[in-house]
Parts: structure tokens; C-alpha cells; sequence
């Protein structure tokens, strides 16, 4: 039986990644801060897909927490086939008011868990020549919006890649780049989002069948969303000081009031 490694998995694009793993045959290992969640979530797979959980719960920004979950994906005896690098986080404050501390926590979870996860499984996948990873990254990649757009070009970049490298193997990576997904993301976050229109929200579980449809394709960027696909097409090619002057004003628009 395939095994899928899933961080962030208790909410959001995680679940409902761990939802589509889970229908369609794979074993899960779920990676989140909250065991009683993540046991909570463990029993709800189990009973409806009858498949087996693995529950490990780490903070990956914590390095032995997230040596933790290394460890776990280079193990040669049990093998995982999936890796979903999907934890993560937001800040609301600008970085001129922001606090240093939450600055490298982002770093931590938004580019340094993702990387050091991945280094850790390609060996294995390299060595039977398969695999299937995604990087949950953002069209926020494409725009100048801050430490976390910052955070996620990096993502994007980095997967983008490792594509190119991975090109002449059958190991797949993709970097998944949604715009705003009705999640726990931006309350946890305590970010305004009551003055985005209807049209612009996206919902996790079309967020996920389109990355997997993407990465299964071997594609290297999945953008779902035509209005997402229009706009990170002008992020991309447009004037770089209309970027940037739209990327502040977004920011500023999430920032409570």
C-alpha cells in the first residue's frame, strides 16, 4: 500500500488533501501541531476510507520536531510515496511594525520545513525512480506582498526548479499556487478579508483535485481559478511598479482596522 505524508493536515488545503489521499487508496501520515486534532482527523479517515493513519505530531518550527518528521520520510523500510508540504502561516503586520521573532517563524515553516522535507525524501524516490510531491505555495508568489510573498516566491521558485532537474525521472513535483481559499488561514492570521467579493474566494477541495490533476500531469505550477489565472498572468508579465503597488495595497487591505 502507497504511503502520503501530509503537513498542515488538520485544516484547510491540508484536510482536504488528506480527503483525496485517502479516496484514493494511500496510507496517510498527518503532520500538525494539535494531536488532539490530528487524532481526531485520524479516526474520521480510518472509519470512512478504511485505510491506516500514522499520527505524528510536530511544530516545524521547532528543528528537532521537524527532524522528527525527516526522519520519518527517509526511512527505507516504510517508505512514503507522497509528500504534501502544506503547513503554514500568515502575519498581518507590515514589516515596519512586525516582530522579528514572527518573521523567522515564517521563514521556518514557509521555506526552510518545505526544503530540508523535501531533501529528505528525494533519495528514497530517486533511488526507485518515483514519487509525488507538492508544495502548497501561493499566487501571492508572483506579486510583492510582503515577508510572505517573499517567503512563498521561494517555494515557487525552488519547485519550479527541481522540475527541471527531475525532468528525465518519473518523479513528479509541483508547486500549488491558490488565491484566497475559504480556510482557517487568515483568521488565525486575525487578517480583514470581509471586502473581498464572492467571485475571488476559492474552496479547498476544487483547490486540491486541480493540484493533483496538475502534478499527475507532470506540470510544474498549478494555479487554480480562471480569475487567479488572469491575474498572476499580469502579476508575471506586467510592469514591476504597478506589481508592487498592487501588492502593498492587497497587504494593507487584510491588515484589521
Amino acid at each position: 500500500m502507497a504511503t502520503a505524508l501530509v503537513t498542515g493536515a488538520t485544516a484547510g488545503i491540508g484536510e482536504a488533501f488528506t480527503r483525496l489521499l485517502a479516496a484514493k487508496g494511500y496510507d496517510l501520515i498527518l503532520v500538525a501541531r494539535d494531536t488532539k486534532r490530528l487524532q481526531e482527523r485520524a479516526s474520521i479517515l480510518i472509519d470512512t476510507y478504511q485505510i491506516k493513519v500514522e499520527v505524528l505530531p510536530a511544530d516545524l518550527a521547532i528543528p528537532a520536531q521537524l527532524e522528527k518528521v525527516q526522519a520519518r520520510l527517509s526511512e527505507i523500510k516504510r517508505p512514503v510515496d507522497v509528500l504534501i508540504n502544506n503547513a503554514g502561516f500568515g502575519i498581518k503586520d507590515s514589516f515596519l511594525q512586525s516582530q522579528i521573532s514572527d518573521e523567522i517563524l515564517l521563514l521556518d515553516v514557509l521555506t526552510k520545513a518545505p526544503m530540508q522535507l523535501t531533501h529528505a525524501i528525494l533519495p528514497q524516490m530517486l533511488a526507485r525512480d518515483s514519487g509525488i510531491i507538492i508544495n502548497v505555495s501561493s499566487v501571492a508568489s508572483f506579486i510583492a506582498g510582503g515577508t510572505y510573498s517573499a517567503a512563498k516566491a521561494y517555494l515557487t521558485v525552488h519547485t519550479e526548479s527541481l522540475h527541471a532537474e527531475l525532468a528525465k525521472t518519473n518523479i513528479k513535483i509541483s508547486a500549488l499556487c491558490p488565491g484566497f481559499t475559504h480556510t482557517e488561514f487568515h483568521q488565525r492570521g486575525k487578517m480583514k478579508m470581509s471586502s473581498l467579493p464572492n467571485f475571488m474566494w476559492l474552496e479547498a477541495d476544487r483547490v486540491v483535485a486541480d493540484s493533483w490533476r496538475t502534478a499527475m500531469a507532470g506540470k510544474a505550477i498549478c494555479i487554480p481559478g480562471w480569475q487567479y489565472k488572469i491575474l498572476s498572468t499580469i502579476a508575471r508579465f506586467g510592469p514591476r511598479p504597478l506589481i508592487r503597488r498592487v501588492g502593498i495595497k492587497v497587504r494593507m487591505g487584510q491588515r484589521a482596522k
